[in-house]
């Protein structure tokens, strides 16, 4: 075969290698930026790594078993200041409780952030139960605006059948804002309202 024939094979080869090599990096580029939304969604379903789940309606059982319910509140990248009401408050296993979170939007400007969430130990995430939460969806706020931000809470029952939960009395409840990613966030219109 002539030296030209061995060329035109290899620039093929080659050629066919760079597409496979192109379609892997964007294909792998692609996988990347849908794994967080699909891990998230993962958690929040199974409550995996101490990620609360959501409900839909309040537990049907009361316990007379009580824990410690622990807040954290924390910022990162944005010019609000964000506290709990509250340290920390006592639950029964199975009531529905109220806590309240605020914050305050330091800038001269209009900011939208989304908090994460997160409970510790994580082995109590699956019971960890929001029936109304801020983490839901962003936040917008006003300048100079202070909002009171409610989460409605409970333990399921089933927290006391599970062998790696039986020993714990406390649990904590931590959040954190981080500036909002989502396109409708530019949009949205500041929260109006100023908290007490």
């Amino acid at each position: 075969m002539s030296q030209t024939g061995l060329s035109e094979i290899e620039r093929k080869r080659n050629a066919k290698v760079a597409v496979i090599c192109a379609f892997t990096f964007f294909g792998m580029i692609g996988a990347s930026f849908a794994a967080v939304p699909i891990y998230r969604a993962f958690c929040q379903l199974t409550g995996f790594d101490g990620t609360p789940r959501r409900a839909t309606a309040a537990a049907d059982t009361v316990l007379g078993r009580t824990l410690t319910i622990r807040f954290d509140a924390n910022v990162r990248d944005l010019p609000w200041t964000f506290t709990a009401e509250q340290v920390s408050q006592e639950a029964k296993i199975g009531e529905t409780k109220i806590a309240f979170f605020k914050v305050t939007n330091n800038s001269d400007k209009p900011i939208t952030g989304r908090a994460l969430f997160n409970v510790v130990p994580e082995q109590a995430g699956p019971y960890f139960q929001k029936l109304q939460c801020f983490c839901f969806e962003d936040q917008t706020i006003a300048p100079g605006a202070t909002i009171d931000m409610p989460v409605l809470y409970y333990v399921d029952p089933k927290f006391v059948d599970d062998i790696n939960t039986k020993g714990k009395q406390e649990v904590t409840l931590s959040y954190t804002f981080f500036p909002s990613t989502s396109k409708q966030a530019q949009a949205a219109p500041p929260s109006p309202h100023k908290g007490g």
